[in-house]
């Protein structure tokens, strides 16, 4: 769902601020693309489904239950598959909420940024703290044990004190799983103009992992099992449908500017495909009504890329990446052949950073700090 009622000072994403949007055409768009799709991919069974945005929570829960009546009709759907919702506060009343329980939704992941007023007006966010708060409390009350919040850390001018403010706050609110992401300056937005122009000050490298080290340790004490870079969960309460991501497993992009990485048997094809949907809407839409769906890029990967591919997600995940799932990409070369030789991966292990073991190739507690730095070596190595 590509739509905004406004754009945050941050984002880069492909969102869309638009006086009105025609939601049957987009509904009906959304059918025809998902159920296309799925006939290409000849996929029997979905594990997950994932609304994402833009801002999920503006269409109607009729149109989230249409959907999910499609994937059921074109693909088995269990009863208990995990359906996520992303929503802002804004647009979260109970009746709202109570609407896409109803349509089938049955896991909420709120867009909370912050819980101070300050902060978030710098964000350019709609919703104030106490909206944030009573959010996360209605949903809590819908979908308890499966409302999921994200936060962001590393603000232009936030103090380590205050971060860990907003963690204990963020700590007597939460229910089961958090998402925290260090605020990245993209470049054409907002922030990252203020910053640049010196209106606002850029945070120092070592406070930014200072905060990182800060939460996880904390989060840890409290019960949550930091399962990926930047995903934390207690009771069990990991996200099936990212865990799908890092896992590398297939999945279907459905929407303006939609990724999917499937193989695509339906028209004869035998190798995984990294797909990108068009992304204006009004394109997209174009496109899908006179084809069907609107893949506007496509390209096999090749028998490297789905390896590489494989470890930079899976390393993210502290189970990191298994004998079993690595064999699946790369049969003819074991991970033990390609990351237990003298080496890059080698020096890494010795220093402390990276364990290849019997379960697998993953990074240790200081390792999964620092991954972005520990890739280009392994990925060298497996090139290599």
């Amino acid at each position: 769902w590509p739509y905004c009622s406004k754009r945050c000072s941050y984002c880069n994403f492909n969102t869309y601020v638009v006086p009105a949007v025609d939601e049957a055409a987009v509904r009906a768009c959304l059918l025809r693309e998902a159920q296309t799709l799925l006939r290409l991919s000849q996929v029997h069974s979905i594990t997950s489904v994932f609304f994402g945005g833009g801002t999920p929570s503006l269409a109607s829960p009729s149109t989230v239950a249409a959907v999910l009546e499609a994937v059921a009709e074109a693909a088995h759907l269990p009863a208990g598959a995990e359906v996520t919702l992303e929503a802002n506060p804004s647009s979260s009343s109970i009746s709202r909420l109570a609407g896409f329980r109803a349509a089938g939704v049955n896991r909420l992941s709120i867009g909370v940024q912050s819980l101070d007023d300050t902060e978030l007006r710098m964000l350019g966010r709609e919703h104030t703290a106490a909206e944030a708060r009573k959010a996360v409390e209605v949903a809590r009350g819908l979908f308890p044990g499966r409302t999921s919040i994200d936060l962001l850390f590393g603000l232009p001018g936030q103090s380590r004190d205050a971060w860990a403010q907003r963690l204990e706050a963020a700590l007597g609110l939460c229910d089961d799983h958090i998402s925290l992401y260090q605020l990245t300056l993209e470049r054409g937005t907002a922030l990252a103009a203020q910053v640049r122009e010196g209106a606002l000050p850029a945070p120092p490298q070592d406070l930014l992992a200072d905060m990182y080290q800060t939460a996880r340790t904390v989060l840890v004490a409290t019960g949550f099992r930091h399962y990926e870079v930047s995903n934390f969960a207690r009771k069990g309460a990991l996200s099936i449908h990212n865990r799908s991501y890092w896992r590398a497993d297939q999945y279907i992009g459905v929407g303006p500017g939609a990724h999917g990485r499937f193989v695509p048997w339906g028209e004869g094809g035998c190798s995984r495909e990294a797909r990108v949907q068009t992304l204006e809407p009004v394109a997209w839409m174009r496109e899908v009504q006179s084809q069907g769906h609107s893949t506007r890029s496509r390209a096999v990967l090749s028998p490297l890329e789905q390896p590489e591919e494989l470890l930079t997600l899976g390393l993210r995940t502290d189970e990191g990446v298994t004998h079993e799932r690595w064999g699946h990409f790369s049969p003819q070369l074991s991970l033990q052949a390609v990351f237990g030789a003298p080496g890059e991966a080698w020096a890494l292990q010795q220093q402390g950073w990276l364990v290849l073991d019997s379960g697998g190739l993953r990074c240790t507690w200081a390792g999964l700090a620092v991954l972005d730095s520990l890739l280009p070596d392994l990925l060298w190595q497996l090139q290599r």
